[in-house]
Parts: C-alpha cells; structure tokens; sequence
C-alpha cells in the first residue's frame, strides 16, 4: 500500500480543559514530607531540591501563561507528515532567501522543538531550518508501535527532508540528535553537506562505555577522567530506568505534572565549581517551562522514553561519516575533551567554550548560532 506523502499543516492548540486540569493537578500536588536539614534550593546532591520544586511549580501554576508561549510557537511554519505509520511533527522556518541552505536542528531528550526557540531566529538570515521532533516526542506522537530507534528514525528524516523537497542539507544536532546527525551523513553521505555537533564535558564520561579512553594519558589526567565519569555515573538514574523499565516511569510521568517537572528540571541545572545554578538561573524559566509543557500535554514523558528502550536494544551503535565534513562546538568544555573526542584532530571545525553546557541552543543561543555559521561558511 502506498503511503500518504502530505505535508499536513500544523499549528499548537492545546484545549483549554487541558490546561485547567494541568493547573488543578498541580493546585492538589501531595508533596513528599521534608527530609530535615534539605532545605537548600541549589542541592542537588540527591536530586531536584524540593523547596526549589515546589517554587518552580508554584510559577507553573500560578505565573506561566502558555497560551502566550503557544503564540511564540506559532509564529513558524510547521506541518505533519506520516512516514512508516508514525506522524512527524516538523517546524520549517524559511528563509527569506529561497536559493540559501536547508539546515536541519535535531534534539534529543528531555528536550524538543521548544528547545531551539532562541536558535531559529538567529539562523533564518542563512538557512532555511527544519526541526524534526523525535517519534513520541512533543507532537510526533502517539507512537504507532514498538521498534522506533535511531536507525529508523533516521531514514524518516531523511525521507521528511525528500518532501519538503530538499535534496541536499545540513545537518546540527545535540544528545540523540548528535546520533541522527552522524547517521545521516553516514547512510546519505551524498545529501548531507556537513554535520555540526554540539556536546559538552559530560561526554567524557562515556569513555570506556561508548567510547575508547585516549592513549598515553598521566596519572593526573586519568584521575580527571574518573572525577568526569563518577559525576555522569551520579546522572545515570533516568538513563538506565529510561533504557530498561519505560513503561513503569512511563505511568508516573503521564499522571504526575510535579512529577514530569522533576524529571525534567533536574536535567536542565548547572554545575558549577562544585555546587549548582538551578534550572531556570540555567536557561529561561518560561523555556523550560513550555517545554515541560509539551511533555505534558502531548504524555510524551511516557513515549520519549520509549526511545530510549528501543535504541538501547537495537543493537545499532552510533556511527559518523568519515567523508562528509564535520564540525564540533563543545560547551562547558574540558582540558581533555579533544584529545579524549578526537585524538587524530580529524575534525576540521573544533570550538571550545567556557560557557553553557549540555542544552547550547536554550543556554547560549548567539555562541552555537555563530559557530554553524562559522562552520559552514567554511566548508561552503
């Protein structure tokens, strides 16, 4: 049977009933009982603190005005497609030059669309961006079965980008976009101009899991590792619940608005010489909060981490394409991040900054914007 190639026109349109019952839902949150002596808003040491959950939550309820957020959503073009029994929800933000690039942004989790709300504007003087959402995330739900990993997913964005009649395109992508980045260019090395990817320090500790350790390094330099690779084992909770158990989580997050909020949140704060800037001292309150939103309201908290299960148990690891150019943009970043990532230095674009941190796009929008620019302007 042939499938149905139209692009469906979208815009955000949550029902007012939903967005009274999420505000109820939270009006009557069972809060845990407090542990004494947690009464720090930036200790995050066992997880999100609750006194900063209940204030975040408290401004959900109380201060954040989503039907101005989905104003902000609105203002972009944006359509669904169905390709392999799975609707895609895709924005695409044209330029005002019709002969510029196609440039393809790709998150991951617990990210979305949302994510790069700041980023499109400041790369539609050059680009014409396509921001794909991930099946069972955001609008690209509900999942129309089990077996959506990254391969797969990965040849419906290229079939996506076919119909929106773009042949040849660029290609960014942070967490799990960073994956759909890399294989796309390695699977259609001959559609694919290059691939920017953004990362930062947490990437080292995935040395010895998904990546080699570098050679010859000092005592003192693998003891910097091991610090690396205790603080992402410290992070490893979601990633393994996620990968193994969705479906128990899964019920949680679908009934849970506080519980959603948490699971995101935490994510989203920042380190920093030891203690932590919360989420929203991170990246924008009401960003964060429209994009918790759309877990929310689309009950992609269940579906996301369906993802997770389903690449987990593939099989299919990640790959990138030797003879397609590639650029990299590491926030946060750490002495030893090259030399562990790219020890032959085979990556001709290679930035380094102090700043941001695993969500570029959402915590320093103008220093990713000018590094794909810089990046493609000069591979072009």
């Amino acid at each position: 049977m042939n499938e149905n190639k139209a692009l469906t026109p979208f815009r955000v349109d949550i029902p007012q009933t939903d967005i009274d019952d999420l505000r109820d839902r939270l009006a009557h949150t069972r809060w845990p009982t407090p542990v004494p002596g947690r009464d720090d808003r930036t200790d995050f040491s066992r997880g999100i603190p609750l006194v900063y959950l209940k204030e975040l939550a408290e401004y959900w309820r109380d201060g954040f005005d989503w039907r101005a957020q989905e104003e902000k959503l609105n203002e972009y073009e944006q359509c669904t497609t169905v390709v392999d029994g799975q609707t895609f929800h895709v924005v695409h933000a044209r330029s005002t030059n019709p002969e510029t690039v196609p440039l393809m942004l790709n998150h991951g989790w617990p990210g979305s669309f949302v994510e790069y709300q700041r980023l499109i504007p400041l790369l539609t003087d050059e680009f014409h961006v396509v921001v794909p959402s991930l099946p069972g995330f955001g609008f690209s739900t509900p999942l129309s079965g089990t077996g959506w990993e990254l391969a797969r997913t990965t040849d419906a964005y290229a079939e996506i980008m076919t119909r929106l009649g773009y042949e040849r395109f660029a290609a960014h992508g942070t967490d799990i976009g960073s994956g759909t980045t890399g294989r796309l260019a390695a699977i259609h090395p001959e559609r694919v101009i290059g691939t920017h990817i953004g990362s930062d320090r947490r990437l080292l500790g995935l040395l010895g899991d998904k990546f080699p350790y570098p050679d010859g390094l000092s005592d003192d330099e693998n003891a910097q590792i091991e610090a690396v690779r205790a603080e992402y084992e410290a992070e490893r909770g979601y990633l393994l619940m996620q990968d193994h158990r969705p479906d128990t989580i899964g019920a949680a997050l679908a009934d849970s608005p506080v519980g959603q909020l948490a699971w995101i949140a935490e994510k989203f704060r920042t380190g920093t010489d030891g203690a932590y800037r919360t989420p929203d001292e991170s990246v924008d309150r009401d960003q964060l909060l429209t994009n918790v939103s759309l877990y929310w309201f689309t009950r992609s908290g269940a579906s996301s981490a369906q993802f997770y299960y389903e690449s987990e148990h593939s099989g299919i690891g990640l790959v990138m394409a030797s003879d397609v150019p590639s650029g990299w943009a590491v926030f946060d970043t750490h002495p030893l991040m090259r030399r562990a990532m790219d020890p032959w230095k085979a990556i001709g674009h290679w930035s380094e900054f102090t700043e941001g941190g695993h969500f570029p796009a959402m915590e320093e929008a103008e220093l990713l914007a000018n590094d794909i620019r810089a990046f493609f302007h000069g591979i072009w």
